[in-house]
This record gives structure tokens, C-alpha cells and sequence, in this order.
């Protein structure tokens, strides 16, 4: 059984790492440098770092962060926001990242996944969706919408035949984040990665969401997801790597040490 992933996720915005609910990105949650060198000491399987203004404000990522982040850190790290060319996942992976994560241009130019996994491995390309729950009649099976630009707009795109799409141009891995979850600390949306999960056959990491360790047994387990991605329970200090990983095991999932 391969074991599940638990991966802390930088949110950074002005150079500092923010934190707020459903993507409002209100409040300073500390150096990303400095909780980078954390986490990696700490046991965290990998790390994610999203600027998340990049591509919403039409500029490149700030490569000088990640250089700094990935000269720090031991552990896989993955890269996005602001990605918008071949060009552009060249020189993040040249600046240190081990995995480029792709949102608002895998939309805008599918093609760019079929050439970055052609050129650099599937497994240094990432898929990364920001979904939100579509309303529903009353015993209908839940659908959910792809938004782009930080969650900002909407693209009509059904979130289970993109995933679909991303797989099958080569994306090795996907980011699965639910807006409607984001930041609350209320728990993943389940039926998403189930739905997410039964379509497609790569690792799916869960975002979106995580208040407690239970949300993250929760996720790994009924969720089938692959790995779960968090942010404030790890950055306030409310558990660390370790003690998430003693109680995962503790209920019989398989981490690694």
C-alpha cells in the first residue's frame, strides 16, 4: 500500500504567506521562507507554494521566493500561480521546484500540458483545480464548476470531464481544491474527491478545508485521496507534521516515517 502524503501549502501574496476563507486571503500567516524551513524539519512529505495574486494581476511568479524556498527545503516541492508558458514552467523548474502545478492556463491553453509532460515527465506536471459546488435539484448527484484566476472566474468547464481532460494530455497529478471549503476549516469536500477519485487514475491531493486531523483521516481514507494538502491547522501551530502523522497511524493509515 503506498503510503498517504500529508503537504503543508504556502498561499503567498506581497512576499508574505496569507491565510482567509473561500480565497480572501486576509490574514498574515508568517515568512514563507521561514515556515518552508519548518515544515521540512519537521517531516512534511512535500510542499506546496501558490502565488496566489500571480495570475489574476497578469505578472510572472515571483521566482526570487521560490529560489529561496527550494534552497531551504529538502523535501519535493511544487510551484504554481502566474504560469502562463512553456517558457514559464522551464524556469520554475529551473529555479528549484521538483513539480509546476497549472491552473488558469491549462484552461486557457490545454496544449501547454501536453507539451510540459512531453518535454519534462507527467510526473513534474500538476494539475490544479479550484472548483465550486453548483446548485442542484433536489436528489440530483452534485456537479461542480472550474474557476480560474484565484477562484475569481467562473469558466463554465464541468470540473469532472476537466480533470479528465488534464489526465489525458499528462498531468501525473492533481491538486483538487474546493472553494466552497477553502479556509473554513470545516472539512474537504468528500463527495468532490470521490467523484474526482472514480474518474480519474493518478494522485489526487485534497485542498481545501482542513480544521482538524479527523478532516484529514476523513479525506485520505473515505476521500481516497492520495495525500492531504493544509494550511492553517500547520501554520498557527494548531497540530505539526509529526503529531498528524501519530494520529493517522494510530488509525491504521499507512505513513511515512
Amino acid at each position: 500500500m503506498l503510503a498517504k502524503r500529508i503537504i503543508p501549502c504556502l498561499d503567498v501574496k506581497n512576499g508574505r504567506n496569507v491565510r482567509g476563507v473561500r480565497f480572501s486571503a486576509d490574514r498574515d500567516a508568517g515568512d514563507p521562507v521561514e515556515l518552508a524551513t519548518r515544515y521540512d524539519r519537521e517531516g512534511a512529505d512535500e510542499l506546496v507554494f501558490y502565488d496566489i495574486t500571480a495570475s489574476a494581476e497578469g505578472r510572472a511568479i515571483v521566482l526570487d521566493l521560490v529560489r529561496q524556498v527550494s534552497e531551504r527545503v529538502f523535501i519535493p516541492l511544487t510551484v504554481g500561480g502566474g504560469i502562463r508558458t512553456f517558457d514559464d514552467v522551464r524556469q520554475i523548474l529551473k529555479g528549484g521546484a521538483d513539480k509546476v502545478s497549472v491552473n488558469s492556463a491549462a484552461v486557457r491553453s490545454p496544449d501547454l500540458i501536453n507539451q510540459a509532460a512531453a518535454s519534462f515527465g507527467s510526473q513534474c506536471i500538476v494539475g490544479a483545480i479550484d472548483a465550486l459546488r453548483r446548485p442542484t435539484a433536489a436528489g440530483q448527484p452534485p456537479s461542480w464548476e472550474i474557476y480560474v484566476d484565484g477562484g475569481r472566474r467562473a469558466t463554465g468547464l464541468d470540473a469532472l470531464a476537466w480533470v479528465e481532460e488534464l489526465v489525458a494530455r499528462g498531468a501525473g497529478e492533481l491538486v483538487l481544491n474546493s472553494i466552497d471549503a477553502d479556509g473554513t476549516r470545516e472539512g474537504y469536500d468528500l463527495a468532490l474527491n470521490q467523484a474526482v477519485a472514480a474518474r480519474v487514475d493518478v494522485p489526487i491531493v485534497a485542498s481545501g478545508g482542513a480544521g482538524n486531523l479527523e478532516h484529514i483521516y476523513q479525506v485520505l481514507t473515505e476521500g481516497q485521496a492520495s495525500a492531504a494538502l493544509a494550511a492553517s491547522i500547520f501554520h498557527y501551530q494548531d497540530y505539526t507534521i509529526p503529531v498528524a502523522k501519530d494520529y493517522l497511524r494510530q488509525r491504521g493509515v499507512v505513513v511515512r516515517d
